[in-house]
């Protein structure tokens, strides 16, 4: 009986054990299988997976900015998708990588790509609330999220996410991956990482944001296009910077007293009128990038294209012009264009396309801009349809006398003149004044504007057609009808020029007959600093040396115009030795001063859109105050250089008896 129940008790026992012995099988195969699944799910779901090493070699698409010639002024970024401009962490101010790093994952530091208490911490936070408002996602999870994975919401995605995450991790350095998630970042509408956002909403680099900016910034990485500073929601990005702030505060970056002082901080947001430069200009050297390079390249490699322009010239011609315009709207003149250029590289310092860039599209009243007076939108400067010259054709028909032999003492006489039927009436031109002097010389009869003198150049001593040919030569585009179209009245502007094609043609006799085409841009760089289109001085001898010389002579020399414009007109700089000429059209639809020294040229219109008619003023009261304005503020910026004078003729023997 002892025996059986000793038997009994051992079999009790072993039998106890083997069911522990079975549980814990059970559970380790349990176990096995669970570690074989997840490795299966692990290879199945990383089987195709980019490699995180990739991220060092991956490509950020970048905006293409356009500078001036200084590269220290952006007028432009052309970006499709994304505007983005990758800069280091180092450039990066402290406050606005801890603005981030307390919003976005306080922990960054010290785990290891999932934050697994940030995941609790979360799930508590949205049982309270009775929502799901808060993500327990890793700054290194939105990296590679936003990065390499879509936003779909499934148990794949997730799983992919962490093996990714983890690499990363694994990897590369935590101020590598807050360097890559701040460059990345989305912070509005096609506005991607730290260095696109504060130029686009602070109007300046990421590393000059304030405390107060840098938590803008912050705040709207949770909803970028809801907290949007240009949308209808910012109070509520408002309230969000003062959240970002007591984060900061509360994670021990700054004192409480420092965020309640950013609060408080009145900020001023950048206008849409700074996201654009010199804006008729820029739209002139964009239209040349699409044409050769393409829009969709452009606008995600990341060029930098280094133009012409002179940012303090540029600002200077914009003020000539606007000022000039208020004081001519009395004239009933609503729009002017101006251009500089350097006649010895062709070389494009200033473009103004219209007046008042910013202002509304068209005037009340208007449907289009060709019904208006006054289009800020349409560049009067390079549109293709050109604008009447007037007088200021009549140095290509002096310059082309010169070329044939005539020089500056040759006589015509200022006479009542009848050049025949041209077109359907006789052609009997006048003087402005009305009044005719008699024999003048060819400097007078160009100096003083004279148009019957200048009538009898074109035809007698020079020709129609080769002075068409001259101007062609010198630049200009638009000439391209028959000779009989144009006839006699060529000389007085009966020809349509674009101010862009006079000033790079009155370049030419600035450079003494040999032609610079117009350049807008230096050179251009890809993302890596390699240069990939450079500018080269490439000039053509169009004109003789010695004809532009006597050209120059006659267009700077005061004494000569003095009779027609006055001694002390808006063509005579005291200091300088500027050579000038200015246009009217007989139906005062257009008024037009060029000028030019040795080192620099510039050229104005004024009129009207529609070709309304102004007040039958001469050009040098319309045009003429804009462009000295503005060569006022040029002048000095260039060498003070003179003309080369002409060759002096030698006196004539006197025969003998």
């Amino acid at each position: 009986m002892a025996e059986r129940k000793f038997y009994r008790k051992i079999y009790k026992k072993n039998k106890k054990k083997r069911i522990i012995f079975w549980v814990l099988a059970v559970l380790l195969l349990g176990f096995v299988l669970m570690a074989f699944s997840g490795l299966g799910l692990f290879i199945y779901y990383a089987k195709d997976l980019p490699r995180p090493e990739k991220f060092a070699e991956r490509a950020f698409i970048e905006s293409t900015k356009i500078y001036d010639r200084t590269g220290e002024t952006v007028l432009y970024e052309l970006y499709g998708e994304e505007r983005r401009e990758i800069i280091p962490l180092n450039d990066m101010p402290e406050h606005l990588k801890q603005a981030v790093l307390s919003t976005e994952d306080a922990r960054f530091y010290s785990h290891h790509g999932i934050d697994f208490w940030g995941i609790l911490r979360a799930i508590k936070i949205n049982l309270g609330l009775g929502k799901a408002t808060y993500g327990g996602s890793t700054i290194s999870q939105q990296l590679i999220r936003s990065t390499f994975l879509t936003l779909e919401k499934s148990v794949k995605r997730k799983i992919r996410e962490i093996i990714l995450t983890l690499e990363l991790e694994r990897r590369y350095s935590k101020d590598q991956i807050l360097e890559w998630y701040l460059n990345q970042i989305p912070l509005g509408i096609n506005i991607y990482g730290v260095e696109a956002a504060a130029k686009t909403y602070f109007n300046k680099p990421a590393k000059e944001l304030t405390l107060a900016e840098s938590a803008i910034l912050a705040a709207s990485i949770k909803a970028p296009s809801y907290y949007s500073p240009f949308g209808n929601h910012l109070d509520k990005l408002l309230g969000r910077k003062d959240y970002v702030l007591d984060r900061m505060a509360q994670e021990g970056y700054i004192t409480q007293e420092q965020a309640d002082e950013a609060k408080q901080v009145e900020l001023e947001f950048a206008k849409v009128s700074q996201t654009i430069k010199a804006p008729h200009f820029v739209l002139y050297v964009k239209e040349y990038l699409f044409e050769n390079y393409g829009k969709n390249f452009l606008e995600e490699e990341g060029f930098r294209v280094y133009t012409t322009l002179d940012w303090e010239l540029q600002e200077a011609a914009e003020k000539a012009v606007s000022e000039g315009i208020e004081r001519i709207k009395g004239y009933n003149a609503h729009n002017a264009a101006l251009v500089a250029m350097d006649p010895r590289t062709g070389e494009i310092l200033a473009m103004v396309g219209s007046a008042d860039w910013f202002g509304d599209s068209y005037p009340e009243g208007c449907t289009s801009g060709k019904d208006c007076m006054f289009d800020p939108k349409l560049n009067v400067a390079t549109y293709r349809i050109g604008r009447q010259p007037g007088s200021a054709f009549k140095p290509f028909v002096y310059v082309t006398a010169f070329q044939n032999g005539y020089d500056d003492e040759y006589i015509v006489i200022d006479e009542e003149t009848n050049f025949g039927v041209w077109g359907e009436k006789e052609y009997i031109p006048q003087n402005y004044d009305g009044l005719f002097r008699g024999p003048v010389t060819l400097r007078q009869a160009l100096a003083q504007s004279l148009n019957v003198p200048s009538v009898k150049v074109l035809v007698n001593l020079a020709g129609i057609q080769n002075s068409i040919d001259t101007a062609k030569k010198c630049g200009v585009t638009t000439l391209n009808k028959p000779t009989s179209f144009y006839g006699p009245a060529l000389v007085l502007g009966g020809g349509e020029i674009r101010l862009l094609d006079m000033v790079s043609a009155y370049g030419v006799f600035a450079a003494e007959g040999k032609r610079y085409p117009p350049v807008s841009i230096l050179r251009i760089e890809d993302s890596e600093g390699n240069i990939i289109e450079q500018k080269k001085k490439t000039p053509k001898r169009v004109l003789e040396q010695e004809a532009t010389r006597i050209l120059n002579d006659i267009l700077s020399d005061n004494e000569a115009r003095s009779p027609m414009f006055g001694y002390n007109s808006s063509l005579y700089f005291p200091s300088y030795q500027v050579a000038a000429k200015t246009g009217t059209t007989n139906n005062y639809r257009d008024a037009w001063t060029i000028g030019y020294t040795p080192s620099i040229a510039a050229g104005v219109w004024a009129g009207n859109n529609n070709n309304a008619e102004m007040a039958q003023k001469p050009s040098i009261t319309i045009a003429g105050p804009i462009w000295r304005a503005f060569m006022l503020e040029a002048l000095p910026k260039f060498p003070n250089e003179s003309f080369t004078p002409p060759l002096e003729k030698e006196p004539e023997e006197e025969s003998e008896e």
